[in-house]
């Protein structure tokens, strides 16, 4: 996924070049004049990604092209016509939970028939302008996912959470799934990174304070059943059908399950 910009370039007669006297062998640069020159050309990249891609979400976007990083928030947005087809009508009333939910929030509310809400499970300091347009209106909050939801039980037709989980341990899964599964009314859809995949670091150790827990499907399955929750597998079925039909292959394990009756 990550992009090496190539900024090579073929020289040709040496004589046409200004202060070609520097390429020479004898003419060794300075270690600083090349450590200062990476250094800048890290900072040009970064810079311009974050340009092109418009705000907060983009920042994190950035760093994961950089750095070969996944980041299952940006995979929600992919797999929103999938979703639309899995669920219909259960799509018209959408809780996302999950870092960057300001950017999954705007991309749902842009659907037709949608409302959309979102938590933040962790600060917001650098949040852009229509992110804290969202908040100031309530649409997205601020809140520890290791506490009771701010929501009564069954607010949301759908809730769908994306990287939160990954964070958690399972002394504070065991609080939080019940959780998502109480604020919903026909079901929880659980995005999770695949084991072994990489993460901008950068973007984890600032904002999290600690990397991601990656398991398997099998871990998530077992502690699925612990904690009394089913799998959705109508839900299932017809994401696996829709995705098929549209060639698309999740960049993030995708869980469906139902919700407390």
């Amino acid at each position: 996924m990550s992009r090496r910009p190539n900024i090579s370039r073929r020289l040709g007669d040496s004589g046409s070049i200004p202060f070609v006297g520097y390429l020479h062998p004898k003419a060794r640069p300075s270690p600083l004049l090349s450590v200062g020159l990476l250094v800048v050309g890290a900072f040009l990249i970064i810079g311009y990604l974050y340009h092109g891609s418009g705000g907060r979400g983009g920042d994190v976007d950035a760093l994961n092209r950089l750095e070969g990083g996944a980041s299952c928030g940006l995979e929600v947005q992919r797999a929103l016509p999938i979703l639309k087809k899995a669920y219909g009508d259960s799509m018209h009333k959408v809780l996302h939970v999950g870092p960057e939910t300001c950017s999954v929030v705007s991309k749902l509310l842009k659907e037709e028939d949608t409302e959309a809400w979102g938590i933040e499970p962790y600060d917001l300091e650098e949040a852009d302008g229509y992110c804290k347009s969202l908040l100031r209106k309530g649409i997205v909050r601020v809140a520890d996912i290791k506490f009771p939801l701010p929501y009564r039980a069954k607010s949301f037709s759908l809730v769908i959470v994306s990287d939160a989980l990954d964070y958690l341990s399972p002394k504070y899964l065991n609080r939080t799934l019940p959780e998502l599964a109480r604020v919903s009314i026909d079901g929880v859809v659980i995005l999770s990174g695949f084991p072994g995949q990489q993460r901008a670091k950068l973007a984890e150790l600032s904002k999290f304070g600690r990397p991601a827990k990656l398991r398997s499907s099998s871990w998530w399955i077992r502690f699925f059943v612990q904690t009394s929750l089913e799998e959705n597998e109508a839900a299932a079925k017809k994401f696996d059908q829709a995705a098929a039909k549209k060639s698309y292959k999740p960049r993030c394990q995708v869980f469906h399950l139902k919700s407390y009756r």
